[in-house]
């Protein structure tokens, strides 16, 4: 809040990407190789579709009465809130993966919870991991779930690989 010469105080109006909450989401996933880990790592965001957008990493709250939608081809330069898991390892031969799991609360007044997690291991594992972990959290909440999506991305490391899973919220 700003104070103007006589003293009142003048409240601050949302601007830029604070203005309006997210009201939908999508889950996306990718994996890649490159010749540094940056370059895997963002060959992994292509492979996503979120390689030429500025990702803002967010903690993992789902705004109330999100609806999910299949990706979107997202603007070019956009600024993408986001929660994500990756890993870059390498490691030759060894396979990584990266999930998220989105759990949407029966009380759509509620928010949702995303968690992410990645390590070596295959990707069904990883999933069922971040999966449990979005359990445990609506539960110390005293959520009821109505539903969890999840997603998850898997890679064998060459060189240098890397693994990434998102849920993207947007507008």
């Amino acid at each position: 809040m700003n104070k103007n010469k006589n003293s009142k105080v003048i409240p601050l109006l949302p601007q830029g990407i604070t203005a309006k909450i997210p009201n939908k989401f999508f889950l996306v996933a990718g994996h890649a190789e490159g010749i540094t880990p940056l370059n895997a790592f963002d060959a992994a965001l292509i492979d996503a579709g979120v390689g030429n957008t500025n990702l803002i990493k967010m903690s993992s709250i789902l705004p109330p009465n999100s609806q999910k939608i299949k990706p979107i081809k997202l603007p070019l330069g956009s600024l993408v809130p986001l929660a994500y898991a990756s890993k870059v390892s390498s490691v030759i031969d060894e396979v990584i993966s990266a999930g998220v799991a989105c759990a949407v609360p029966m009380d759509k007044n509620k928010n949702g919870l995303i968690m992410e997690y990645s390590a070596p291991g295959h990707k069904k594992e990883i999933e069922k991991i971040v999966r449990h972990m979005a359990e445990e959290g609506m539960k110390n909440r005293g959520y009821k779930i109505k539903t969890i999506y999840s997603i998850s991305s898997q890679h064998t490391v060459k060189k240098i690989g890397a693994v990434f899973a998102a849920v993207v919220l947007w507008w």
